[in-house]
């Protein structure tokens, strides 16, 4: 672990927190930028919104790096200790992706029902219910 004194603990910190004030700054201006806010008619374009994502994910993972390795001291450990932080992180990424894309099937699958349920129900007389009129007779019983 490094040996800092006090004040240059306290600059490190600063240092952290300005820079994460500024990653967010620019996630926020990227999004507003993709949504149509500063730039009018930007949301049409489906690149722009593409674009701002991958970009907000960028600056989100690197947020999420610096904090883990620095504020969480991750640097100063053994690598299989960060593995063991890291590796449920991207597990836990890998369950967020399945569970958008099992929401949206089923969205998908909601959908179908609706539109099945507007449409008239058409009245069908019942097949193989009706019994004939000759089927139980003496004459077919002897």
């Amino acid at each position: 672990m490094s040996h800092l004194s006090y004040e240059e603990s306290i600059k490190r910190v600063y240092y952290g927190l300005r820079l994460l004030a500024i990653v967010t700054l620019a996630e926020v201006f990227i999004s507003l930028l993709g949504k149509g806010h500063i730039i009018p008619g930007a949301e049409k374009y489906a690149a722009i919104l593409y674009i701002a994502g991958f970009v907000i994910i960028i600056l989100s993972a690197y947020k999420a790096y610096f904090i883990i390795y620095e504020f969480m001291h991750m640097k100063y450990e053994a690598k299989g200790l960060a593995l063991t932080v890291l590796l449920p992180t991207a597990l836990l990424i890998w369950a967020i992706i399945a569970f958008f894309q099992e929401g949206d099937s089923w969205k998908d699958r909601r959908e179908q029902i609706k539109e099945k349920n507007a449409k008239p129900a058409q009245i069908q007389e019942p097949q193989g219910m009706h019994i004939q009129n000759d089927t139980y007779t003496l004459e077919n019983l002897m």
